[in-house]
């Protein structure tokens, strides 16, 4: 008996974005697997079985995912946002990469609202025109790749969506962020800072990028630097179609 394996994204975190189809991928599931806060937002009911998991245990997670699928169970693995960026989506890939015998497995990937688009829209439209995303976290790359990646992002005047700035085991990187952003002529780009979107404690600030600081973001802060024609509309931010 061959059961089926879902990636699904549950967005930034108020119900509300969660897709229909993410939401009928949950009801029918009989295994949830995932980082615990995220595997935290489904509601426990008979016949669902949670697997809360360590946030550096990606591939082992996707691993056990495969078995349980493979012994015929309806399983989802979640992820906060959209499982494809920066989620669970590629690591449960590089799991089945690994192990041929599960390659005929049902897999879905379920797309959710990534934290960018999310705080884009709270902010208006920083977004509105060319722009990349980069995870600040060196855990799985070279700090210099980081910033190689953010100077060629500033050169090509990209808006840039930067994903887990600073936390608690690396506060360092944010502020050597900032200083190559800064270094590479961005000092008068708007950043903004986008905490807890979607959550009652929500917080958007935008700023110049010469007055924003390391301790402006945390773990649960997405950040937008504008391109270099990113303007304010009132308490609006965004960037024009139009590129010069």
């Amino acid at each position: 008996m061959t059961g089926s394996l879902t990636v699904a994204g549950l967005g930034p975190g108020d119900e509300a974005l969660v897709t229909p189809e993410v939401s009928a991928a949950l009801a029918a599931a009989t295994d949830i697997l995932g980082y615990g806060p995220y595997v935290a937002r489904v509601a426990p009911r008979e016949g669902l079985t949670l697997h809360p998991s360590d946030n550096r245990m990606e591939v082992q997670r996707a691993s056990e995912a495969l078995r349980l699928a493979s012994e015929g169970r309806e399983v989802v693995v979640v992820s906060s946002g959209d499982p494809g960026v920066f989620g669970m989506a590629a690591a449960v890939f590089e799991a089945l990469e690994r192990a041929p015998q599960w390659q005929t497995l049902p897999i879905r990937v379920l797309p959710g609202v990534t934290a960018m688009l999310a705080a884009a829209a709270r902010a208006g439209a920083p977004l509105g025109h060319d722009f990349c995303a980069v995870n600040l976290s060196d855990n799985l790359k070279p700090w210099p790749l980081i910033e190689k990646r953010l100077r060629l992002a500033a050169e090509a005047d990209f808006a840039i969506a930067m994903y887990n700035p600073r936390s608690a085991s690396r506060p360092e990187g944010f502020g050597r962020a900032l200083a190559a952003l800064k270094e590479a002529g961005c000092g008068e780009r708007l950043v903004t800072f986008a905490r807890a979107v979607s959550a009652p404690e929500e917080r958007i600030e935008t700023v110049r990028l010469n007055d924003a600081t390391p301790d402006m973001a945390d773990m649960r802060t997405l950040v937008i630097v504008g391109n270099s024609q990113s303007r304010r509309v009132g308490r609006w931010v965004y960037a024009p179609r139009q590129a010069r």
